[in-house]
């Protein structure tokens, strides 16, 4: 079973989604809380798997309750937010965080978030990451921007190349600069997960998501 701590100041979301979380077999609210410093208290108290904190929250917001749980508590924390800005995902990343996703996403996804985060893997919502791309700092050109959010929801090659009027080749080749060459922060690298669409052909292997799994501190691997 997978405890879980859930703080946000929004009372109507937050007791929804705890409801919805302990219709999970595997998921057990453990604690609501309404701002950081109850989040600390209680995560201190009872020492939850998990720690689910809205980013908005007055008082401490939810990176810098995550990181004085993380100096405290054995535990992984996830921030969902509604306004996403590609400073706060470094920061957040900076400060330890396990999981980053916006409010906007449905409850099952959530819950996946926590297993995955549960699991010891990390993960940033894949419209969240490709924005951080797009930073001045991004080494990706606007056409393989636009190849990795047309490929942030597991689509094929031959789906994305569809979609933005490219040769299934050029896609390809855009995901293998991706692949080598994308950099979260300075010397770090990101690894795009790939899986076999059920055949061989390469035009259907599943196109990059930017799911951050295994990460360690100065590198994405």
């Amino acid at each position: 079973m997978i405890r879980v701590l859930i703080a946000d100041d929004e009372d109507m979301i937050r007791t929804a989604l705890a409801a919805l979380l302990r219709l999970e077999d595997d998921l057990d609210v453990v604690a609501e809380c309404r701002d950081g410093e109850t989040a600390l208290a209680e995560a201190e108290r009872l020492r939850p798997d998990v720690c689910l904190l809205d980013l908005e929250m007055p008082g401490m917001d939810g990176v810098d309750t995550a990181a004085r749980i993380l100096r405290r508590v054995p535990s992984r924390c996830v921030i969902v937010t509604r306004h996403a800005r590609p400073g706060v995902l470094r920061r957040a990343l900076g400060a330890g965080v396990d999981g980053f996703l916006p409010k906007s996403r449905p409850a099952d996804d959530v819950a996946a978030v926590i297993r995955e985060v549960a699991a010891g893997r990390r993960y940033v919502d894949p419209e969240i990451a490709a924005d951080a791309l797009s930073d001045e700092r991004s080494p990706l050109t606007d056409r393989e921007l636009d190849v990795l959010r047309a490929g942030a929801r597991g689509e094929t090659v031959a789906e994305i190349a569809a979609s933005l009027h490219l040769s299934a080749g050029t896609v390809r080749n855009h995901v293998s600069r991706c692949w080598a060459n994308s950099v979260w922060r300075a010397g770090s690298r990101r690894r795009f997960t790939r899986a076999s669409a059920g055949g061989s052909d390469a035009g259907r292997v599943r196109a990059i998501q930017p799911r951050l799994v295994g990460w360690t501190p100065g590198e994405i691997s």
